[in-house]
């Protein structure tokens, strides 16, 4: 039996194996993940995250659900009872930029010695409390400064960093205008 190649703690060659099944049968690269939440008291409220479906079927890996707690802190009224919303948003950008940039690093053979990044997401409260109408509710503006050292030349970092940005879901998300509808269950 061959050696496997790991390159930035991925299997390579099961990357390639998913890879030439989604290009064989595109149905199984259709994803829905799911988040539940219920509102605790205040600014606190908690997400649940268990199963979602993928590659075809339900997915039963995970055996306990995440919990995340969501809170504010006192300058916006809450008790700092957990990360609010917005940076909860700034760790989701952080971490699919991380891992879009290793997965992509690895299948181009490059390795990666160590990646670090910063976040930072300015935004002005007047949009949230309805004091502005011209002023919007949501970030103004995400900056994303990543730290990386790898076996390549500064060309292939800027290319691959490029290549990130478009390719990670939730980067592309947040960069371009997706349908969201709020509806009351019933």
């Amino acid at each position: 039996m061959a050696d496997k190649t790991i390159i930035n703690g991925l299997d390579r060659d099961a990357m390639q194996g998913t890879i030439a099944q989604l290009k064989k049968d595109p149905s199984l690269a259709r994803f829905e993940f799911r988040v539940r939440n219920r509102w605790v008291d205040g600014g606190e409220n908690r997400s649940t995250i268990r199963d979602f479906y993928g590659a075809g079927q339900e997915d039963t890996s995970r055996d306990t659900a995440f919990e995340f707690t969501n809170g504010e802190p006192p300058v916006l009224l809450g008790n700092n009872e957990g990360a609010n919303p917005v940076e909860f948003l700034l760790h989701a950008l952080a971490g699919c930029v991380t891992t879009t940039t290793v997965l992509h690093a690895a299948a181009r053979g490059i390795a990666i010695r160590s990646l670090s990044t910063e976040l930072v997401g300015t935004l002005d409260l007047q949009g949230l409390l309805d004091l502005d109408p011209a002023v919007s509710a949501g970030y103004e503006g995400i900056r994303i400064r990543m730290r990386i050292d790898a076996d390549c030349s500064d060309a292939e970092i800027d290319d691959l960093l490029a290549f990130a940005q478009r390719h990670s879901p939730v980067c592309n998300t947040v960069c371009r205008p997706v349908p969201v509808r709020l509806e009351r269950a019933l």
